[in-house]
C-alpha cells in the first residue's frame, strides 16, 4: 500500500521558521510531480508549491519569497522550507504527490493525511 507521510508541522512564533517533510512509501516504481497544499478553516484547498522530478517548481502568490519547495528523488521525499510565518498561513498542510505502482498501472494522485501549521504569538 503506498503512503504519503507528512512530518514536521506544530506551532510556532510569527516570523519564525518550520520545515515540513513528506515521503512516499510503499509499492512504487516511479514518482513524478510533488506538491504541498494547505487548508485553512472555513477556506478552500490552495496549492502552496509543487515541484516536478526535474525540479522545476512553482508558488502561490501568496509564499513567494519566504517557502521553499525541495526534493530528494532518491527518497521519493519532498520538503517544504517556510520561513517569515504570518499568521495568515495558518492551515492544515497536506502533501500531494503524482506516482505509479507498477508498469501496468496509470499514474495517479495521492494525498498524505495531512499536518497542522499553527503561526501564533
Amino acid at each position: 500500500q503506498v503512503q504519503l507521510v507528512e512530518s514536521g508541522g506544530g506551532l510556532v512564533q510569527p516570523g519564525g521558521s518550520l520545515t515540513l517533510s513528506c515521503a512516499a512509501s510503499g509499492s512504487i516504481i516511479g514518482v513524478a510531480t510533488m506538491a504541498w497544499y494547505r487548508q485553512a478553516p472555513e477556506k478552500q484547498r490552495e496549492l502552496v508549491a509543487g515541484i516536478t522530478r526535474d525540479a522545476i517548481t512553482n508558488y502561490g502568490d501568496s509564499v513567494k519569497g519566504r517557502f521553499t519547495i525541495s526534493r530528494d528523488n532518491a527518497k521519493n521525499t519532498v520538503y517544504l522550507q517556510m520561513n517569515g510565518l504570518k499568521p495568515e498561513d495558518t492551515a492544515v498542510y497536506y502533501c500531494n504527490a503524482n506516482l505509479r505502482r507498477t508498469w501496468t498501472t496509470d499514474w495517479e494522485w495521492s494525498w498524505g493525511q495531512g499536518t497542522q501549521v499553527t503561526v501564533s504569538s
